[in-house]
Order: structure tokens, then C-alpha cells, then sequence
């Protein structure tokens, strides 16, 4: 998204003329805006800097604070490792590692082909079926680096069959 279209600008402009009268719209903006476009670019908060009147390096902050938000496009499957302390005690670290390899990606990463991106993630609030992996925000409890190759091969399968969504 290096040059915004004419028509990218305008969507973003609508979207923060939707908190225009928000006391605190930012996080609501920056939600929105990656619903709609994956991720938020540099050029994006600039355009959302120029239409609030926030600085770029409090919306940089943001962007950059909450795991939610991305820089960079995501693949279409986004798996989330868990490595909270629940997590990481019963093998989390094996887990994203294993994903790591098959993929490979490093998490942060997305394969070339824009099929998966890998993340590390803090903690999902999935301690009772820890190690947690969540997919597009299907979760799956208690897995192991063996349950890691069915995973992505479901995934393959998926896309192979029509690339239906999680």
C-alpha cells in the first residue's frame, strides 16, 4: 500500500468521520481501518494524522503497542501462538517453534505466498487448555508439536477446496 488510491483515502477519511464527535476515537479508527484493510501502513496514519489532528508518533505508538494492529499485511490465516506463562510452562515454545520450521517463518512473519502469517502472542486467555493456537480466532486447546503439521494441512486443504474461511 506504499501509494494510497484516491478512493483508499476516502474510505479512510469516512471511517474517522465516524468519531469525529469521540472524545478518545483512536483505537476505534485504527479498528475499523484494519478491519477493512488488513493492516496500517505508515501512509494510512498519515491520512488519519492529517484528518484528527493526532501526531504520527502517537499513532504510531499505538499501532505499534497493541498486538491487534499490524504494519504489514497479514496471510489469510493468521495463527496465534499463545506464550503466556500457562502456555509456555506446558510447551508453547516447542509449539510456535514447530509451526516456525514448517512454515518458514519466523512469528511476525507471513509465507511468501500470503497464505500464513505466525504470531507470538502474550496470553489469550486460554489457560485452562493450555498451549492454545488459535487460527482467524478458532481455537485450539492443548497442542502439541505433533498436532502442528495436521493444523497447517488443514489449512492447505481448505484453500485447495475453495479457501473458505476459519
Amino acid at each position: 500500500m506504499a501509494a494510497l488510491s484516491e478512493a483508499a483515502v476516502r474510505q479512510i477519511e469516512e471511517i474517522c468521520d465516524r468519531y469525529q464527535d469521540t472524545a478518545t476515537p483512536l483505537i476505534m479508527i485504527l479498528s475499523d481501518i484494519q478491519n477493512e484493510f488488513g493492516y496500517v501502513p505508515p501512509e494510512v496514519q498519515e491520512v488519519v494524522s492529517r484528518k484528527t489532528g493526532i501526531s504520527p508518533a502517537k499513532i504510531y505508538g499505538v499501532v505499534t503497542f497493541y498486538s491487534f494492529f499490524s504494519l504489514e499485511p497479514n496471510g489469510k490465516y493468521v495463527i496465534g501462538c499463545c506464550l503466556g506463562t500457562a502456555c509456555y510452562v506446558k510447551g508453547a515454545q516447542k509449539v510456535i517453534d514447530r509451526f516456525s520450521q514448517l512454515l518458514g517463518i519466523e512469528p511476525g512473519q507471513t509465507t511468501p505466498d500470503g497464505m500464513f502469517t505466525l504470531d507470538a502472542l502474550r496470553c489469550i486467555g486460554a489457560c485452562g487448555i493450555a498451549p492454545a493456537v488459535s487460527v482467524n480466532g478458532k481455537v485450539y486447546p492443548k497442542i502439541t508439536e505433533a498436532d502442528v503439521p495436521g493444523i497447517i494441512e488443514e489449512y492447505r486443504t481448505r484453500e485447495a477446496e475453495g479457501g473458505a474461511t476459519a
